[in-house]
């Protein structure tokens, strides 16, 4: 009779979901909070709780969001040793647009860690220093959590998505990418990650159009202009490559070209071009990187059928 008292007045205490991550506690913090092992195991068997494994116990019976699966992945992993790391910790700090369904966790390469279902783990060499965020759910800042992503990637394409969606959506700054690519050592995609990482920061300039040009030769096009300045009805307009002998202007879009007023501004500026009588082709800067040969497969077609329409 006692312990049932008991027990009516733990599940009567006021504030419990309140002190839970997203429905779900850890059973450390029930021990704090005088709920211990067989206790928990009487409200799972009453059908009011449910575990979601050996240290993760939700207070309800309905299936964990993301948050909770994320304080569930580090308990499970080991608090003292995991953090949400890559694509989810993304996620955690408001990327939107990305479906993963993993959650993502770092540990030391020295750790050894069983499986979790639902969980995928990856080893680091070292921790960079200042990665983790201050306070709540243990995960890395969004710099960090980029690059490892790319790292961790599945693909080019993947690791590119990867690193320019946080810069279009504001989470961090190109800047902040290019200095945690040169911190954050992975074993995969270095050099490509670091290319891109410089792409998003930089936008087209020089390093787009110089690498553009080479690509021109390689095709067997004639270097184009660079950096061409005409006029237009809202004063001078300035065009990445255009080849003036056939009047073909190609634009080179970087990460910059997605954010505040950049679409409408190119829009407009395309526009003008094009109602003068230019042929207009666009292509972005990770395309350029991934994609070159289909991007340059339409530039070639573009300057054929130009070069006809010159001759005629």
């Amino acid at each position: 009779m006692a312990e049932q008292l008991r027990d009516e007045r733990r599940q009567n205490r006021p504030g419990l979901p309140a002190l839970s991550h997203a429905g779900v506690l850890s059973r450390r913090e029930l021990r704090g909070l005088g709920w211990d092992r067989r206790a928990v195991a009487r409200e799972v068997r009453a059908g009011r709780w449910a575990l979601h494994g050996h240290e993760t116990v939700a207070i309800h019976t309905g299936p964990l969001s993301a948050e909770a699966r994320r304080w569930r992945a580090v308990w499970e992993i080991g608090f003292d040793i995991a953090c949400i790391d890559g694509v989810t910790a993304l996620q955690a700090a408001g990327l939107t647009g990305y479906e993963d369904d993993d959650v993502h966790v770092s540990v030391l390469h020295t750790m050894s860690v069983k499986p979790v279902d639902g969980v995928r783990v990856h080893k680091v060499i070292r921790r960079v220093e200042g990665e983790h965020v201050g306070s709540g759910l243990p995960r890395t800042r969004p710099a960090v959590a980029a690059i490892r992503a790319a790292h961790w990637a599945r693909s080019d394409r993947q690791a590119a998505l990867l690193l320019a969606m946080p810069v279009q959506q504001r989470l961090v700054t190109g800047r902040q990418l290019v200095t945690s690519s040169q911190e954050v050592r992975g074993r995969t995609r270095r050099r490509f990650i670091g290319v891109v990482c410089r792409d998003v920061a930089d936008g087209a300039q020089s390093l787009g159009e110089l690498d553009f040009a080479v690509l021109c030769r390689q095709h067997g096009l004639p270097e184009p202009s660079r950096q061409v300045v005409v006029r237009g009805p809202r004063g001078r307009l300035y065009l990445d490559v255009r080849w003036d002998e056939v009047d073909l202007v190609v634009e080179i879009d970087g990460s910059h070209h997605q954010l505040g007023l950049g679409p409408t501004d190119d829009a407009l500026r395309q526009n003008a071009v094009v109602l003068r009588g230019s042929a207009v082709l666009r292509m972005t800067l990770l395309g350029l990187r991934l994609v070159p040969e289909e991007f340059m497969a339409q530039v070639c077609e573009a300057y054929r059928l130009r070069s006809l329409a010159c001759a005629g």
